[in-house]
Formats: C-alpha cells, structure tokens, sequence
C-alpha cells in the first residue's frame, strides 16, 4: 500500500510539474516561394507526426510554440510541395521556409489551433446576403450581349469522310481551324450572337426581355425559332445567391448556399486585389465527390463579403451523364445606386461526350451586361410578355454591325469560328443536314412554304383499321403568321374508311396571345383515352396504346366539332372557353337507356352526340413563356404549383345531343425541389359529375397494359379497368439522383439513380349512373359492362433505378389494392428510355 501511494504521487507530480518545467522551444520565421520569393499566406506549419501547429498569416509570417523540444517541423501550402527542417535545442530558432511548385496533394492532416478561417468568412457572407443579393432590389435593368459558339471535338475518321464534314472540314482549315481549350483541333457548327435588354421586377418577380438583334451562323434553325430566342439574356442568368443553381436540367448547390459547410470543403488561399476590390480568395470542393456541387475558386470582397467573381467546374465525378466538363467564369459589379452586386461577365464552358475517347461537342457561352438601372420598376403590364423579339431582330446587318456593337474583341480562334460558319451554311450537304435535323426536331417535312406531317404517323397498324396510312400538313410563319392551319387524311386497308382532322387557329392578340381556333376531326378514338391528353406524356406508350389490339380501349368513332377562344387575362392566369359538339359511333357492343325506364325491354341506344361549353382557367406564376411568330411554348420547371380548374357543360337536344350534365375538374401539379433527396414530381387530380350518364361519359382512368412506363397513368391497371364519376388521386415520383447511391462504393461507379413512386386513387360511382347501361343487348348478349372502386381506394407504389447506361429507367411496381380482381397484375416490371444529364 505504501508503495502503491509513493507511485500515485509521483504520476500526480510529474503530470502536474513536468509540463511546466520542461524547456519550451518557440520557433518563428516566414514562408515564401523559391522562384520569386512572395510570400505564401496562410501556409500550415507544424510537427510531424503531433498536433502541435499553426497557420501562417497573409505575409507567410508564424510563430509556434512548442511544449516540449522537437527535431524537426515542417511547412505545406496548397500548390507547392512539404518542406521539412531540423531544429536545434536553442529556446528561440528563426526556421524560415522557401517552397517550390508542386502537384503533391498532403496526406497529412493540418490540425489548426482555432477553426478552418474561411468558416469565418463564410459565416459573414450568409449574414451580408441581403446586403448584397441582387433579389433584394426593388428592380433592374440592363443591356446584355450573348456569344455562343458550338463545335464538335474529337471527330473521328469513320465519321469525318462523310460529305457533309468533309465539305466542312475543308472550309475550317482554309479559314485556320480554331482549338480548344485542350489545344486540339475543334470544327464549328454553330454560332450566335445576341442583343437585349433585360428587365427583371421582384415582389412580384417579373421578367421581360426585348430581343433587339440576333443573328445565328453555321448549322442553324431559321430566323424566328425558339432557338433564336433561348439565346438570350434571360435564359443565361447564373446567380449563386440562391441555394440552388439550375444547370443542364439538375439543381446544383451553390457554394454560398444556407448549408454551405454540409456539402463543401473551404480553404483560405490568398487575399488579393479583384480591379478596386480587395477580396479573400477561397478554394471550394466538394466533401462527397458524386454530389452535383462545384469545384474551384470563388472571391469575397473583404469590405462588404459580397460575392465577387468565381471560376468554378463542375466536380469531375458529379452524377452526371454525356457531361464531360462544365466551367462557370463570373465577375459582379455593385450597382451604383444601392448595395447589391449585378453579374458584369459571364463565360461558361459546356463539353457533352456521350463515353470516353468519344465524339463529343463544345458549347461556349459568353454573357457581358453593361448600362445597369436598377430600382425603377416598371407597371407590371409592361411584363406580360416575359420574351419579345423586336420587329427589325432579323433585319438584314451591314458587315461591320456587330464589329461595331459587339462590347468585347473576338479572340483569334472566334476570329476564326466565325470565318467557318459563315462559309458552310452555304454549302449543299450542310443545307441537307439541316432539312433532316429540321424534320427530327419538329416532325415535319419543309417543301416551300408548308410543312408536311407528322412524319412519324405516316404509317400505323391496329387491329380495327388494319394498316392504316396518313398524310397531313400545317401552314408556316411564310404563309401567314396569324394564321396557323393543320390537316390530316387517313385511310385503313381493313376498315376501308376515310379518316381526317381539320384545325385552324387565328392570333388575335399577341401580347395577351388571344387565340381563336376552329376544329373538326372524324377519326377513331377510344373510351379509354378520351379526357386523357394530356396525360399521354411517354411517345412509347402513346404508340404501344393506339396501336395493335386497341379493342381492350373499347375504340368507336368519333365526330368532333370545336370553337375555342383563348386568352391571358394576366400573365400566367390564361382562360379558355369552348363550344363542342361529338358524336361517337361506338365500335363494340354497347347500349344505354335512351328514357327514364331502366329495365329490361326498356328502350335503349347505342351511339350518342354531347353539346358542351367547356370553361378552363389555368394559373402558372412565374411561368416563363416564348412564342414564334404563331406558336408559343412554356419552359423550365415550375418552382410554383399550376393550378387547372375545368369545368364542362353538356345540353340536351342542342344539335341534336343526348345528355344534360356538368363536370367539375381541379388539376394540380409541381415539381419540388428537396435539396440532397433529389427532386420530387407531384401531381393531384379531382373530379365531380353529378349527373346521369352512359359510362363512356363519365372519367375512365388511365391504366397502362403497355410495357413502356408512363408516370401519368396506373401503372399496373388495365386499359378499361376502372371508371369513376367523383374521384380524387395523387401521383408522385422522386428523383433521387445520385442520394444513397454515390456513397456505395461499387455502384458509384455506374451512376446509377434511385427513384421512388407511388400512386392512389379513391373513386366511385352514383346508383343511377350504373342503372343507365343495361345487363344485355335487344338479343339477349351481354353487354361489356365497367367496374367502378369500392371502399377501398386503388394503390401501387414503385421504385426502381434510372440512368442505367445512361439512358434506361426500370421501374419495379407493386399493386397494393385490389389484387385478387381476376386478370389484376399485382407486379410488373415496366422500362422508359430517357436522356438526362
């Protein structure tokens, strides 16, 4: 006992008083580089081997203490190599530092004597963010030139001896073929240039861009297209105040996000002079390799921490597809009468190669603002048009126009792109590849003045119609530009009938896009599809649904008249109203009771003819919408939900119709994004008839019998499965991207995505309406009858796994409901192709 107590107290003593006995060594000096003798900023000094260390200050200047001596200390910074020195046993050593260059990446672990200090800067810029978001102002305005240039790399021998890149190969080394950033030789296709001005309101945000010149070289749509308008200043707004930066389709966090120290790694590089301002320059990278973040450099003012410029790519291994770089250039500028920053210059660099050693394409964007006005806002009807291209966009240019109003010079190589494409769009193989690269984008074939199609329904084969062959066309921009007219005529080789379907449309009003539209079609359809247009998202199931035994959508024919008038009473809130007359002509056994006796030998029908009014309100804020000349399309995702309410009319004995009813329908859809968990896709749907009315009238839900996937239909529902006269269903599908996935370590490999989906409908149907449709016919046959839900509402869920060589999804379903129903499928295996990035 004496002895263990002697022991105790001794361990007690040397703890207590060997540290502050013990020779403490301080050690001091300065890091500076070996070729120029600059100081290295912020360069980790430490022991080897311990967790004695710290961080040199802007001047490469350090003092570190050390408890206990040390034989050697050592020095690293970002760019050079480690260098390590012996100390002596003096109490007070001067060691200065002089790195090289190098590439070595330090596997040792820098333990700081206080937090990372770009955490610091970083905490001062979320707190300056409204100081210095450009969201905050009130409005803004400003001229903006875009530059883009698209270029083929790395075209390979098979495919450059075809006649159309040979011919314009031969112009581009004529003309001195321009190279690309990895000094290899690039061949042009297309180029732009672009003049706006851009004008942006907020609470509510509003945008309106006034196309004033454009002009399009090389291997490019006509004048007037979409395209012509995409390439402006309101389609390239690279803003890294938000959380999230919208880039090729997927959401991107930015490195200023709210949770910025979850997704990157920061590093204090230097402090430096950006123009006027001085700034701290910080690395920036991502902390798990697959997440769709950034690589690369950013600078904060050190004054106001206002973000500005950056020079970052996306992460080499992000979760993306057929993407082989990405670089984002970006210089801002405060405006002169308030706070906030405005982007000056933006270059972006966009590599696509479908796999390595590929054909690949280079895309370039160049964006320069000049003229800013900010805070005068203008009335909010001045918005109504978010994209209008002015009358004289298209004008023909005097030679020197754009060397004239272009802000910037050309670089040797643009010089040199712009040369090329100048020459080839007046070649003939180029001129061939444009009509065929025309007719895959827009389906139709271009002869004179009119366009002939769709190309892809030529020819079908069903099993009512046989082989079943159509020609159509509709008017041009050429022809008229208010007028837009489309006709169709089919024939079937087994039913021997005419087919046909005539629409014109006359624009009224262009900046409230006030369209009237009269229609008439005679032409097969099927109870199964009817109401569900707009559903018929997925091309595969459209055709495997309309085509081959179409008997199980109960198919008849159809005689459709309408008189449709559309417009927007304000911007996103658009209205429609139509009249409409059909008459169907059932093609399978079917019958109803034409009075109010509904028993059997009562009175019945088997075709019938509705007259309705249909009114239809649509709300989509901040929808962004672009027209061409007589066509307008909406684009992007929706960050606000898009509200459809419909509501249907039917007379009796107007024209002839059998049935008074009303119909009430509320749609609604979005897509939402949830950060790291992906993006999730929603869509609630609800109906109403109170009414009496032959099944075909009332809502038949859309099953899917095909193999392809359809995220708007019941996946493992029948064609003809259910119908309903009140219902209420919600349909949802998340994209995880590459959650989950990109942590597993041999699966990250392959990119892979997880999706989740789910779908559940509740429905019924009245007594009366099923009292309307007799058991059998006048000869005694059953009649094919409809089932409607009980209870119990209809569901499955899904999961399943996209990006499966880039571009299969296969989705594993499951019926959770309603799975003892002979012929129900309670699991299927269905498969989508899609290209995303």
């Amino acid at each position: 006992m004496k002895n263990a107590a002697l022991l105790l107290f001794w361990l007690l003593l040397l703890a207590g008083v060997a540290p502050a006995t013990a020779q403490r060594i301080l050690c001091s000096g300065q890091i500076t580089e070996a070729g120029n003798g600059h100081p290295v900023p912020f360069a980790s000094v430490f022991v080897p081997g311990t967790s004695n260390g710290t961080t040199a200050d802007e001047q490469g200047r350090y003092q570190l203490t050390l408890p206990q001596p040390a034989d050697t200390i050592a020095a690293s910074a970002l760019g050079f190599a480690p260098q390590k020195k012996h100390l002596t046993t003096d109490a007070t050593q001067t060691v200065n530092f002089t790195l090289r260059g190098g590439a070595v990446t330090l596997g040792e672990v820098t333990v700081r004597p206080h937090e990372n200090p770009a955490y610091a800067i970083m905490r001062q810029v979320q707190a300056h963010k409204p100081q210095n978001n450009k969201r905050e102002l009130q409005a803004f305005e400003f001229d903006s030139y875009n530059r883009v240039a698209v270029s083929i790399s790395n075209l390979p021998a098979k495919i450059s001896n075809r006649s159309v890149f040979k011919d314009m190969m031969a112009v581009a080394d004529s003309k001195g073929q321009p190279l690309g950033p990895d000094g290899k030789p690039l061949l042009p296709i297309f180029a732009s240039e672009v003049l706006s001005r851009l004008y942006v309101r907020h609470d509510p945000l509003r945008k309106r861009e006034e196309i004033r010149r454009t002009q399009m070289r090389g291997v490019a749509p006509r004048d007037g297209s979409v395209l012509s308008q995409i390439l402006g200043s309101s389609f390239q707004d690279w803003d890294f105040y938000p959380n999230w930066q919208q880039l090729l389709g997927k959401d991107f966090i930015s490195p200023i996000a709210d949770g910025w120290k979850f997704t990157y790694e920061y590093d204090l590089q230097d402090s430096v002079y950006v123009g006027k301002d001085w700034c701290y320059q910080l690395g920036v990278a991502p902390r798990r390799a697959g997440d769709l973040a950034f690589t690369g450099t950013i600078w904060i003012t050190a004054d106001s921490y206002a973000l500005r410029r950056v020079d970052l790519t996306v992460a080499p291994k992000a979760n993306l597809n057929f993407v082989d770089q990405v670089k984002v250039q970006q210089e801002l500028v405060p405006s002169e009468a308030a706070s906030q920053w405005l982007p000056k210059r933006t270059h972006v660099v966009i590599g696509l190669k479908p796999t390595k050693g590929s054909t690949g394409f280079l895309a370039d964007f160049t964006t320069i603002n000049s003229n800013f006005d900010v805070n005068h806002p203008k009335p909010l009807v001045f918005y109504a048009l978010p994209v209008e291209t002015m009358p004289d966009a298209y004008a023909p240019l005097t030679a020197d126009y754009w060397e004239k109003n272009r802000p910037d010079s050309l670089s040797l190589d643009e010089q040199r792109t712009f040369a090329v494409l100048d020459s080839v769009r007046k070649l003939p193989s180029v001129h061939s590849t444009l009509e065929l690269a025309d007719i895959v984008v827009n389906g139709y074939k271009r002869v004179g003045n009119w366009d002939l199609g769709p190309v892809i329904n030529t020819y079908s084969f069903n099993s009512i119609e046989g082989n079943r062959f159509r020609v159509g066309f509709r008017t041009t921009p050429e022809i008229s530009a208010d007028w837009l007219t489309r006709a169709y005529l089919a024939y079937g080789t087994r039913d021997g009938r005419f087919k046909y379907g005539v629409r014109v449309s006359r624009i009224l009003n262009r900046r409230t896009w006030t369209v009237a539209t009269v229609e008439r079609r005679h032409d097969i359809d099927q109870v199964a599809l009817l109401d569900n247009d707009y559903a018929l998202e997925n091309p595969l199931y459209e055709m495997s649904a309309r085509m081959g035994n179409i008997s199980n959508g109960r198919p008849l024919m159809r005689d459709l008249n309408t008189l449709t008038l559309q417009t927007d009473l304000f911007r996103g809130f658009t209205q429609k109203v139509s009249l409409r007359y059909q008459r169907f002509n059932p093609l399978y056994n079917f019958a109803y009771y034409n009075t109010d006796v509904r028993q059997p030998g009562a009175p019945t029908e088997d075709d019938y003819a509705l007259t309705e009014l249909v009114l239809e309100s649509r709300y989509a804020r901040d929808e962004v919408l672009i027209q061409n000349q007589n066509r307008r399309y909406a684009i992007g995702l929706m960050k606000w939900p898009v509200l459809t309410f419909r509501y249907t009319a039917g007379f009796d004995n107007v024209l002839g119709s059998d049935f008074k009813y009303h119909k009430f329908n509320l749609l609604v859809t979005q897509s939402v994004k949830l950060g790291q968990l992906g993006r999730t896709d929603y869509v609630l749907d609800g109906g109403y008839i109170p009414s009496t009315v032959p099944y075909p009238v009332l809502k038949t839900h859309l099953g899917n019998e095909s193999p392809f996937y359809n995220g708007a239909a019941f996946n493992l529902m029948r064609y003809f499965e259910y119908v309903s006269d009140r219902y209420v269903s919600f349909r949802f599908e998340n994209h995880f991207e590459g959650f989950l996935l990109n942590s597993v370590p041999a699966i990250k490999r392959l990119n892979w995505r997880l999706i989740a989906s789910g779908n559940v409908l509740y429905g019924s149907v009245s007594d009366a309406n099923r009292a309307i449709n007799p058991p059998f016919d006048a000869t005694g046959t059953p009649l094919p009858t409809f089932q409607s839900l009980g209870r119990t509402p209809y569901a499955e869920a899904g999961y399943g796994i996209e990006n499966i060589f880039k571009v299969v999804r296969i989705d594993f379903l499951h019926r959770l409901t309603y799975r003892n129903v002979p012929g129900a499928r309670n699991f299927g295996v269905k498969l989508s192709l899609q290209f995303k990035l």
